[in-house]
């Protein structure tokens, strides 16, 4: 057996620990259960394990850490139980190393982010350029033999359900490159991390619903890959930073019920989210909330453009000097004079001045 799949029925008690050495199984699926008591140790033994999906059962467990150790995990799903506590430190940098999508949301944790692990998940911190990635899912290939033949084959896709872009949502097929993180709904504390952005990888990520408090970390632009960020219902302060702007991908995005002052980002995916994506933050202002920004709260340094870069003709403090000794004299050609300035051509002033007061000259007889 590669595939155990019990979800959606009535089956109570604990989960039985029953798993040998050397096991084949592939996925292990008891979702929408009634299990209850602790997640068994003995699954430690499925070395083989791909996917491991607990969640809207009734386990009440301290975060399951022993099952970093296995090399193959790449989804764990412990979403609407009772764990609870923190998690702690990993027993080893190679901890969850395969882990792609991991679901932690509706549960009683505390303390600190896991940082920690963060710094582990190596597969999240790379993204997935696979030219047909959207054609490519998660499976369990299932080997029969034959009369005939050797083998037949079989692909068997996992599920999956989690919350995207706010919308519980079932994944009738897991995509091979999906990266996502689901924090929501606990009791983590503090500030967020800059370490978060070294996760690359992410597709989706939410910390709703916690105690988070502090600035919004820059390093979250480093997210290039991002589709869904959800940080509503915390404490978080300060702005919302325009390296968000970086987030090319990001159709998703939800700031709401926290305490974040000043202008919203303008342009690029920031002009297609509504309201409600920043309601309950008093201190926001600027499109598309009806509060507009005070001045000072706008005045910022303008962009370079190709005009203005370093090493550019752009016109500098004395440049505009000299321009305005051509107005003053009413002479098109000394506002030439002042053009030709700010090309620093300076070693043809003197001939272009004397052409200038020759002209004036003529004129005045």
């Amino acid at each position: 057996m590669v595939v155990l799949n019990l979800q959606n029925n009535n089956f109570c008690g604990i989960l039985p620990g029953i798993y040998m050495e050397q096991s084949r199984l592939k996925a292990i699926d008891v979702s929408y259960n009634q299990l209850k008591g602790q997640v068994p140790r003995s699954l430690s033994d499925c070395t083989m394990l791909e996917i491991l999906l607990l969640g809207n059962n009734r386990f009440s467990d301290t975060f399951p850490s022993w099952l970093g150790k296995l090399p193959r995990l790449r989804v764990l799903s412990l979403q609407s139980n009772g764990f609870h506590g923190a998690i702690g430190k990993p027993e080893s940098s190679l901890n969850f190393r395969k882990l792609q999508i991991i679901d932690v949301s509706f549960n009683n944790f505390t303390g600190k982010l896991p940082y920690e692990d963060f710094q582990s998940w190596t597969s999240m911190k790379v993204a997935n350029l696979t030219f047909d990635r959207d054609n490519v899912y998660m499976v369990a290939v299932i080997s029969t033999p034959l009369r005939y033949f050797n083998y037949f084959k079989i692909d068997v896709s996992y599920t999956l359900e989690m919350t995207n872009k706010g919308i519980k949502t079932l994944y009738e097929k897991i995509q091979d490159h999906l990266i996502a993180i689901d924090l929501s709904s606990n009791k983590f504390d503090g500030e967020i991390s800059e370490v978060i952005g070294n996760l690359k990888g992410l597709h989706l990520l939410n910390i709703s619903n916690n105690i988070r408090i502090g600035p919004i970390p820059s390093s979250l632009g480093n997210l290039t890959e991002l589709e869904s960020l959800d940080l509503s219902q915390n404490g978080l302060s300060g702005e919302i930073l325009q390296q968000l702007l970086q987030l090319t991908f990001l159709t998703f995005f939800n700031a709401s019920n926290n305490h974040l002052t000043g202008p919203i980002p303008q342009g690029k995916q920031f002009s297609t989210f509504e309201n409600d994506s920043y309601l309950g933050n008093t201190g926001l202002c600027g499109v598309p909330l009806t509060k507009k920004c005070k001045i000072s709260e706008t005045l910022t340094q303008p962009p370079l453009n190709s005009e203005q870069g370093e090493g550019s003709n752009f016109p500098n403090k004395f440049d505009w000097v000299v321009i305005m000794m051509g107005y003053g004299s009413g002479l098109i050609n000394e506002i030439v004079i002042g053009n030709e300035l700010t090309r620093r051509n300076w070693s043809g002033f003197s001939r272009i001045w004397k052409k200038a007061v020759k002209v004036k000259v003529e004129r005045g007889k």
